[in-house]
């Protein structure tokens, strides 16, 4: 092993690609593989994304439909069973929003809906942004409150 047979690792040098521009020589000077005059020619050349030469884009081809309200409301759903769970694991009787949130039962700055799946066997007293009709009455059979924010 001496100076001039060293060379990098296998794979460790990536490969260049074609030299464009430079001179007539390379094979690749002149026009830079980009053919004769013509937009795409051009320095600074972009194109609209969902240009179609002049057609009529397919997005504005398609027709609208359906109805999207702006001023929908996502609520995160949490049924009992999990509130159980959070309940026996850490051994609180008050659960809100903050806890569930720390607990990372909710995402944060979510609004959080309590769901009647599952049972409960505690007393809990729950504080969330709405609650079903069922678990509402879950919780108030077992003489813990349901409070909405």
């Amino acid at each position: 092993m001496n100076l001039s047979n060293l060379k990098p690792a296998k794979g460790s040098v990536k490969s260049q690609g074609k030299r464009l521009g430079r001179g007539q020589g390379s094979g690749k000077g002149g026009t830079s593989t980009k053919g004769h005059k013509g937009q795409k020619a051009i320095s600074g050349y972009s194109r609209k994304i969902g240009f179609e030469g002049g057609q009529m884009p397919l997005q504005r081809r398609l027709p609208k439909f359906g109805f999207k309200n702006p001023f929908r409301k996502e609520y995160k759903a949490i049924n009992l069973d999990v509130l159980e769970a959070f309940a026996e694991k850490t051994g609180s009787v008050s659960i809100d929003v903050d806890t569930l949130i720390k607990a990372g039962l909710a995402p944060k700055n979510s609004l959080v809906k309590i769901l009647g799946n599952g049972s409960l066997t505690k007393k809990l007293e729950v504080k969330a942004h709405k609650f079903s009709n069922a678990a509402k009455t879950a919780i108030e059979a077992l003489e813990g409150t349901a409070v909405t924010l």
